[in-house]
């Protein structure tokens, strides 16, 4: 059983995972300048199933949030380049409308109210526990529910329901694991495109470097045998020096 750092500084024993019950995969954004206080929570949401990117100051913060493809910002107020508020301010300017729940070690009520007013969507004083940042990021992305969000994606007849979890193809259903259905996920958002191993890496398994692992490519034969097998036309595709591509064929 390993141990791990919580944010107050406490060791505890046991995996962050291990009372958590399974969750739809979302996809956060978390802008933090501390740099062992991002790689918690990274390493947290990643151990409850969900896709986390990591930005160190307003201005790369700013940068990543702009296309809108997160569920939930996390966003500290006091950062380098570009503090939170004036972030989210210029984020609502630009009419991205991701939910954001700010972290702030300023916790008084006129503090809350600055950061609500400003465009954030909810406020959380610093310390706090990851489970309660965890329930409040999960309302935030049930309240966005399909706002400019698309929850089921279909190739061909192969169908993935991000809220339900399910994946089908034709009226057959499939059983992926976590990381299958992450790695799929991302192949369907990005249909009829190459898909490199490093954005795969990036994406699905959150390193930022190639460690000379062969998992992309046991994890692309499972999920090629589960979701192209027994059916006429594969939809899995490896493109040779490239990466891999998810189309529909018959088209």
């Amino acid at each position: 059983m390993s141990t791990y750092t919580d944010i107050h500084g406490q060791r505890a024993s046991g995996r962050i995972a291990d009372a958590q019950p399974d969750r739809t995969t979302m996809r956060l954004l978390v802008i933090e300048d501390d740099r062992d206080a991002a790689d918690y929570l990274i390493k947290a949401f990643r151990e409850v199933g969900h896709v986390a990117d990591q930005a160190n100051d307003g201005e790369e913060g700013y940068a990543l949030a702009l296309d809108g493809q997160y569920d939930v910002l996390i966003v500290d107020r006091m950062l380098p380049k570009r503090d939170g508020l004036s972030l989210i301010g210029a984020l609502r300017d630009k009419k991205i409308e991701t939910p954001v729940l700010i972290l702030s070690a300023l916790g008084q009520v006129d503090d809350r109210v600055k950061g609500l007013r400003a465009g954030g969507d909810d406020y959380l004083s610093k310390p706090y526990s990851f489970s309660e940042l965890l329930a409040r990021v999960e309302v935030l992305a049930r309240r966005r529910g399909g706002r400019n969000e698309e929850t089921v994606y279909h190739v061909g007849d192969l169908e993935l329901d991000r809220l339900s979890h399910q994946v089908t193809r034709g009226k057959e259903e499939i059983s992926l694991q976590p990381r299958e259905f992450r790695l799929l996920e991302y192949l369907m958002k990005h249909a009829g495109q190459v898909v490199t191993r490093t954005m795969l890496l990036e994406n699905v398994w959150d390193y930022h470097f190639d460690p000379q692992t062969n998992v992309i490519d046991v994890h692309i034969s499972r999920l090629r045998s589960k979701i192209d097998k027994g059916f006429s036309q594969p939809l899995l595709h490896t493109v040779r020096g490239a990466g891999y591509m998810i189309r529909d064929g018959a088209r």
